[in-house]
């Protein structure tokens, strides 16, 4: 069954840290370009990062560059989002997502399957 399971989220003070992991099942994670979007309350669906399928190569919105990192483990068949110097705008449900596109890309209708959110709350 192709499935795709996030973990990781949490509540965390701001500049504190969480890794998110997203494990895949029923396929090969390297195969796809991976994708983290996120949704805070009342905001569409915003990408985040991804890591191509092509090449390995790791691409971050502005707002979160320089402060995550996306990475992939393909023994373990789990991309992770390492979050640091969280703030309280991180805050959102966030999903990753596996497509065919060669390269990154920061469409919604470029990726097929989905996983079922993690949440993250940065708060004191």
């Amino acid at each position: 069954q192709w499935q795709l399971v996030e973990s990781g989220g949490g509540l965390v003070q701001p500049g504190g840290s969480l890794r998110l992991s997203c494990a895949a099942s029923g396929f090969t994670l390297d195969s796809y370009t991976i994708t983290w979007f996120r949704q805070a309350p009342g905001k569409e669906r915003e990408w985040v990062s991804c890591i191509s399928r092509r090449d390995g190569s790791t691409h971050y919105s502005d707002s979160v560059k320089g402060r995550f990192t996306i990475s992939r483990d393909n023994v373990k068949n789990t991309v992770y989002l390492q979050m640091n110097s969280l703030k309280p705008e991180d805050t959102a449900v966030y999903y990753c997502a596996s497509g065919r596109t060669t390269y990154c890309s920061g469409r919604e209708y470029d990726y097929d399957y989905w996983g079922q959110g993690t949440q993250v709350t940065v708060s004191s």
